[in-house]
């Protein structure tokens, strides 16, 4: 495996690459991606195997999260100091292959990409209240900024009307869940009951799904408290929410929104906030049909992101092992990542 440089890669910038987009986000922490390393090359493949049919039944969050380890593994490029370009979903004839990213010519990283870079390792599912804290309306923009990429839209959601819309949906969405009982065994088969023994892996820690209340709880559980419609809208006041928003609904447009997202994420951890991601209650067509009608939205919503400041850091949860993620060629000595 070589540079455009004709250096090969090393060891050590193997990891570097395996292990940033090891900590991207995904649903129910499936991590549904391979990596293979290539001369000049890096290309992401999308995993067929872990299947969500109550939660995700048409793969759009299992695409994203795709989208939102491309965007760590370019940024880990650039951190390495190479040239990046992005090609999404670039052949028809390998559907699986989500994207390349070509590595070009030595070119030092701007301080934002080091920050934003350092802000992986830190990004973490955030299901609890934030601390009551304002985002500064600045801040605000610049994460929408931030998540900027071609054929999406980031937008805040408006206080007063728009949170009420959103309130009311998301107490529609979490009492269908909550009684789903399809969507419940599947929710428990990708719960991890016995932690200290499953430190790598896939699926949610039990400790990171409380019963918890709505919007905090994030996932919802049979015994997950869903409060009134006013209440949950007093709760929604108090955040920010991001709506992600884009003009088509295939597949292109699924990864593009999770790497559009992953960059907005990342750029909240850089300037000290944290986020939870609510994609669940957009799989439900009423819901989804109702939040673009009543927010005139110009397009598909694909994510809401809920961003504040968090009292504590939230935990990450475990990951594959790195022989599981690379495909092809010589890799770094496998360990299993830390919790």
């Amino acid at each position: 495996m070589s540079t455009a440089e004709g250096r090969p890669w090393t060891t050590a910038e193997t990891e570097v690459l395996l292990r940033s987009m090891m900590r991207a986000p995904s649903v129910h922490n499936t991590q549904p991606w391979l990596l293979e390393v290539e001369p000049d090359e890096l290309r992401v493949r999308e995993r067929a195997e872990p299947a969500l049919p109550h939660h995700d039944p048409h793969g759009r969050d299992r695409a994203a999260s795709c989208g939102a380890a491309v965007a760590n593994l370019e940024l880990a490029v650039r951190t390495l100091g190479r040239a990046a370009e992005t090609a999404f979903l670039p052949d028809a004839r390998q559907p699986d292959l989500v994207a390349r990213i070509a590595v070009g010519a030595e070119v030092a990283p701007t301080p934002e990409e080091l920050r934003r870079y350092g802000a992986i390792a830190r990004r973490a599912s955030h299901r609890a209240p934030f601390n009551g804290v304002a985002v500064p309306a600045p801040v605000v923009h610049k994460l929408a900024d931030a998540g900027g990429a071609p054929g999406v839209e980031v937008r805040p959601v408006r206080p007063g009307s728009e949170v009420a819309v959103v309130a009311r949906l998301l107490h529609f969405a979490a009492e269908h869940f909550r009684t789903d009982r399809g969507y419940q065994r599947e929710l428990s088969l990708w719960t991890i009951r016995d932690e200290d023994a499953h430190r790598h892996g896939v699926g949610i820690p039990a400790s990171r799904v409380p019963s918890g209340s709505v919007p905090w709880a994030g996932l919802v559980r049979r015994a997950t408290e869903v409060p009134d419609t006013p209440e949950l809208e007093r709760r929604l006041a108090g955040e920010t929410l991001l709506v992600f928003v884009t003009a088509d609904d295939a597949p292109l447009d699924h990864v593009r929104a999770g790497y559009a997202l992953e960059r907005a994420w990342l750029a909240a951890v850089d300037l000290g906030l944290a986020a939870g991601v609510l994609t669940q209650p957009l799989h439900l067509e009423p819901v989804r049909s109702a939040l673009c009608e009543d927010l005139e939205l110009p397009g598909f919503p694909q994510a809401l992101l809920r961003i504040g400041y968090a009292a504590e850091a939230d935990p990450p949860s475990p990951r594959r092992g790195e022989q599981e993620v690379l495909r092809g060629g010589p890799g770094p000595a496998v360990r299993p990542p830390g919790r």
